[in-house]
């Protein structure tokens, strides 16, 4: 499921030179997922898009199942027409098992520090880097301006990680919410890598991901399908 959210539901290099700028509307949306493993079971995850100012936004995604809950969120302020991450906050439990991460990115001093399990780092940041969430808001941009290789900056683990997409088709997808012809787009782990994600973002509505499918080394394989959208 931690890797779904990170998945989901994902400033790019590329889209540095892009000549719209970011702008954001507010909005709802609710899925259904499935994970088949071990024990198959399903549940509900909503993501959500906020205005907490004039510049200021925060996306937040939740997933639930059985006795398993993940909240995500990221905190954002758009500066001439570029997102830059303010706070992320990560929050997992299973059963008795708890875990919480939280970055905290200093524009002025030019910094991300953050204490995940009691273990505090701190890196150097630029106009252009990431959280784990905040970049999936540059994904529609791209995705509008035609670009079919997608990359991005990620301060993950006290490292700069590269997450990278490739645009690999178009699909007709059928879910709860209605059919959509979507833009198929597949994470780029590298060669060799037995873990598989793909992702299916709909024009139509405005290039939200309207299904996700991830399968996992050990074949567990978790699905998202959009339910509604407001």
């Amino acid at each position: 499921m931690r890797s779904f959210l990170i998945a989901l539901v994902m400033t790019s290099i590329t889209t540095l030179s892009l000549a719209s700028p970011v702008t954001f509307e507010p909005y709802r949306a609710t899925y259904t997922n499935r994970v088949d493993a071990a024990i198959s079971f399903s549940g509900e995850a909503i993501r959500e898009m906020k205005r907490l100012d004039d510049f200021t936004w925060e996306i937040s995604v939740e997933a639930s199942a059985m006795m398993a809950n993940i909240r995500e969120s990221s905190r954002i302020k758009l500066e001439d027409g570029q997102i830059l991450p303010i706070q992320y906050d990560y929050k997992r439990k299973i059963l008795t098992r708890n875990r919480e991460a939280q970055l905290r990115f200093d524009w002025d001093a030019g910094h991300v520090t953050t204490d995940i399990d009691d273990k505090p780092w701190r890196m150097a940041i630029e106009p252009g880097i990431h959280d784990k969430l905040s970049y999936q808001l540059q994904m529609p941009f791209d995705l509008k301006a035609g670009l079919t290789t997608l990359e991005y900056v990620v301060a993950d683990g006290g490292q700069k990680q590269v997450y990278r997409f490739q645009v690999t088709g178009e699909d007709e997808v059928e879910t709860p919410a209605g059919t959509y012809t979507a833009v198929r787009v597949e994470r780029d782990r590298g060669e060799g890598s037995d873990r598989e994600t793909l992702i299916w973002f709909a024009p139509e509505l405005d290039y939200l991901v309207v299904r996700l499918e991830q399968v996992e080394p050990n074949g567990n394989r978790f699905a998202l399908l959009l339910k509604s959208v407001d």
